[in-house]
């Protein structure tokens, strides 16, 4: 028995010698290909070994004690080192009963798998497979020699997981990135239609008519600089209005010249042309607009009209109400678009072509003609202040009137400033219609250095413009059919030699009507329109002394009413 040669026990495992095995085959000696012959060979060994048996010495870790097991086709010694064992060292000594079993564990005596750190021990195993009866009983298999685990092992596992994050990090952000962007879009535009949904029922519970919008300059103060940017569609005409302009006299910038209003208007249709472009009407914010749409040619009346429009102080309820200004394209043309109020009655020549007025209709039509003129007169001293501006193109297409019978003046690409004594032309060198400039301006005796003239020229205009108005007026169930002036005496669309020589040379007025003369009213209106178109600029009446005229006569017309109801 192994108890009685305890020197074979303690044999030291490196010095070990274990006899040969019968059948290399069994230990991976033998060739695993070969000829027919060897394969046949090999064969005869399994059934030899099927047949062999033998009795082997069997024990377990730590054998300290062996018993004997019998019928083993091969014995066993094995040592083997796993976290079955907590990394320990185990070792067996037994019989292998089966062939298969046999062929299994004896064909790989040794293996070792070693762990790539510290906290992670080896796997390994050796195992001795003998014939012959108790041939097990020498000194056990020696293990694989461990390799070292150096620093660099690991540096090299801590850079591989390194290498892993980096390289699942950008897998992960690129999975996931399109799908939140998705979400934010799918989500801001929930908030869009949630937004636009409200303010539809808003419209709906609430509609609001012409009267109920607020007077232009009546909301809070906003700084000059300051941009509100809205989403198209998520506020009235009226609201933006109300926070695009400044409290106090007059009105600052509307504040909106900033925005990209062409890609927020709709056009409806034309309603006008001119020799600078067409006027459509639009659909901005819920409300019609007016839409003027500069020739690319006329790029220089474009940003003048816009540039005086964008005065400090300028809003005023005779002036045309300015929205803001852009350009846009359409058909691969390059727009430039001036946005301001939509009036549906159109200009007072349209008016007046279609209607007569009463004589309170006349006077109101006049007086805030010449409220709008007077007030692009004056110069306002301030922190700020407003210039004074010379509107150098006065006629009936170039006024609009409003639902309440008020007039509005537009068009003031040709304008003039001044301020602190400067004169500011601007760079468009064109001149007003032939058909109302002032003699001064047809004989080129104007002085462009004295802002006065200009103001004359404006007078003597707005004087033609009286005439044209006033012989529309029905008094004692007459009035005169539309003429535009000097319509008896120039060709539709006179020359520039042809009105000097009526003007200037004839000097020729337009006539004034003889059953007049039995109005007072009618003739005081023609008094001033006299004053108004005099050859001698300085004798023409500035546009607050007609202002004041034209008050006092409407306030005769009122107290004769007043004492005829009594």
């Amino acid at each position: 028995m192994i108890a009685d040669r305890p020197a074979a026990d303690t044999m030291d495992a490196a010095d070990a010698v274990s006899p040969p095995p019968l059948h290399p085959e069994l230990n991976g000696t033998a060739e695993p290909g070969g000829s027919l012959l060897d394969r046949l060979s090999h064969s005869s060994v399994l059934a030899k070994m099927a047949l062999d048996k033998f009795g082997c010495w069997q024990c377990s870790h730590p054998c300290e004690s062996v018993v004997q097991c019998h019928d083993a086709v091969r014995c066993f010694s094995a040592v083997d080192r796993s976290m079955d064992y907590g990394g320990l060292v185990h070792r067996s000594r037994g019989c292998l009963t089966s062939v298969d079993h046999a062929l299994m564990l004896c064909q790989t005596n040794r293996f070792s798998r070693t762990g790539r750190v510290p906290e992670q021990p080896s796997v390994q195993y050796a195992i001795h497979c003998c014939e012959g009866n108790n041939c097990n009983d020498g000194a056990f298999p020696a293990l694989p020699e461990l390799p070292e685990i150096t620093d660099d092992v690991e540096t090299s596992s801590t850079a591989g997981g390194g290498r892993q994050a980096a390289y699942y990090g950008p897998l992960v952000a690129a999975a996931l990135g399109p799908v939140l962007v998705l979400l934010a879009v799918l989500l801001l535009l929930a908030l869009l239609w949630r937004a636009r949904r409200r303010h539809r029922h808003r419209l709906r519970a609430h509609p609001h008519s012409e009267a109920q919008k607020p007077m232009l300059g009546s909301s809070q103060m906003l700084d000059d600089d300051m941009i509100r940017a809205r989403q198209a569609g998520d506020s009235t005409l009226r609201e933006v209005l109300e926070h695009s302009m400044t409290s106090g006299s007059g009105s600052g910038l509307p504040l909106l010249i900033q925005r990209t209003l062409a890609k927020e208007i709709t056009l409806e249709n034309c309603v006008g042309y001119g020799r600078y472009g067409q006027v459509w009407r639009g659909v901005w914010q819920g409300e019609h607009v007016a839409v003027k749409i500069f020739y690319s040619r006329d790029e220089a009346s474009w940003a003048r009209e816009t540039q005086i429009y964008n005065t400090t102080m300028l809003r005023h309820s005779n002036i045309l109400g300015y929205l803001g200004s852009d350009m846009g394209s359409r058909n691969s043309c390059t727009q430039l678009l001036l946005v301001a109020h939509y009036h549906p009655l159109g200009s007072l020549y349209d008016f007046l072509n279609r209607q007569t007025l009463s004589l309170e209709q006349t006077l109101q039509v006049l007086i805030s003609t010449v409220n709008g003129i007077n007030h692009l007169h004056s110069e306002l001293h301030g922190t700020q202040g407003k210039p004074a501006i010379a509107h150098r193109d006065i006629k009936t297409k170039n006024i609009l009137v409003k639902n309440n019978g008020e007039c509005a003046i537009a068009d003031l690409g040709l304008a003039v400033t001044q301020q602190g004594g400067h004169i500011d032309l601007g760079s468009n060198l064109r001149v007003g219609t032939r058909r109302y400039m002032a003699p001064e301006v047809l004989d080129e005796s104007l002085n462009p250095e004295v802002f006065e003239a200009f103001l004359k020229s404006d007078m003597y205009a707005l004087g033609l413009v009286l005439w044209e108005v006033t012989r529309r007026c029905s008094s004692s169930g007459r009035a005169e059919p539309y003429w535009s002036p000097y319509q008896d005496v120039v060709t539709p669309d006179p020359g520039f030699d042809e009105m000097k020589k009526i003007v200037c040379v004839d000097q020729h007025r337009p006539a004034i009507p003889n059953h007049w003369s039995g109005h007072p009213t009618l003739v005081g209106i023609a008094r001033l329109m006299r004053e108004c178109w005099h050859h001698n600029a300085l004798v023409r009446l500035s546009a607050l002394r007609l202002k004041k005229s034209l008050v006092r006569l409407q306030g005769a017309i009122k107290s004769d009413n007043l004492k005829a109801d009594l």
